[in-house]
């Protein structure tokens, strides 16, 4: 099947889509990575410290001055560290959705151990907010059929995979696609131990305004992703509310939360519709003879 972004049916005639999206993993990464013992260096640490001290609160203020809604992503650990966080970020106006409990990744845990994690997560969200989250990113952007089943029988959205330029359903899950070349850690994440030096600030942003720009002529959906300790900097913040503002006063742009596109996309009734097969080694497939 073959399926044109220009034709997807926007809201209100507007002909093109934006989301502002913050994976708030703070420290979570760090505690997982090093879940067997903790080491005694403190930097990594301490940068990863920055964003809940400082980063996310300059760019939820950056946001509220452009009255634009963000999609905000906590693993439940942060939240559990920080009981002010999410019942805030919804006090602002502001979208929050799972990202995990301790920002597991999929190659690390069973189907079991997922499961667990996800019903945590929720009974945590639920504890601090008294609402039931309706959306889920998974950490690293990774799923598998065993998630996407956990997903549909709590009736979450997810926005972790690029299978489209716009929102579609992949076994009975609405999907809002991501973008890694829209994610500030691939540009700028440096911690040392043989990282990439970080880009610079004003090549990313052109990068992704020719990007937004290129969606919006076409149909599509410009997802950008950020993290709080790597884009609450002030010359990032400043930068994306450059790159922000023009979007939002664009007559042609909807700029939307996530959870905003998933219902809107669920409401239509129809779309593009992925139903995976299992997914079959290689070696035990039939070859053509000849």
């Amino acid at each position: 099947m073959i399926w044109d972004p220009q034709a997807y049916p926007w809201p209100k005639g507007l002909t093109a889509a934006a989301c502002f999206s913050v994976d708030v993993d703070a420290t979570s990464p760090h505690l997982w990575q090093h879940r067997r013992g903790l080491p005694q260096a403190l930097a990594a640490l301490e940068h990863r410290s920055y964003g809940m001290r400082a980063g996310l609160a300059r760019m939820v203020a950056m946001l509220d001055r452009i009255g634009v809604r963000g999609s905000f992503f906590v693993p439940a650990v942060v939240a559990e560290e920080n009981p002010d966080l999410l019942p805030g970020l919804i006090e602002r106006g502001h979208e929050i959705g799972l990202h995990g409990y301790f920002h597991e990744l999929v190659s690390d845990v069973s189907d079991h151990r997922f499961t667990e994690a996800l019903e945590a997560a929720i009974a945590l969200f639920v504890e601090q907010t008294g609402m039931t989250p309706s959306g889920f990113r998974s950490p690293a952007w990774e799923m598998t059929p065993h998630m996407l089943r956990e997903l549909d029988r709590h009736d979450l959205w997810d926005s972790s995979l690029m299978g489209h330029d716009v929102p579609y359903t992949i076994n009975g899950v609405t999907q809002i696609p991501v973008r890694w070349d829209n994610d500030d850690a691939i540009f700028f994440k440096f911690l040392g131990a043989g990282d990439k030096s970080p880009r610079p600030d004003r090549e990313v942003a052109e990068q992704w305004r020719t990007d937004a720009d290129a969606q919006i002529r076409d149909g599509g959906l410009f997802m950008l992703t950020v993290h709080d300790w790597i884009s609450g900097r002030a010359a990032r913040v400043e930068m994306l509310e450059h790159l922000l503002r023009p979007l939002v006063d664009s007559p042609k742009v909807w700029v939307a939360t996530c959870g905003e596109l998933a219902e809107h996309h669920r409401g239509l009734g129809s779309g593009l519709d992925v139903t995976l097969d299992p997914i079959t080694p290689v070696d035990e497939r039939e070859h053509p003879h000849g």
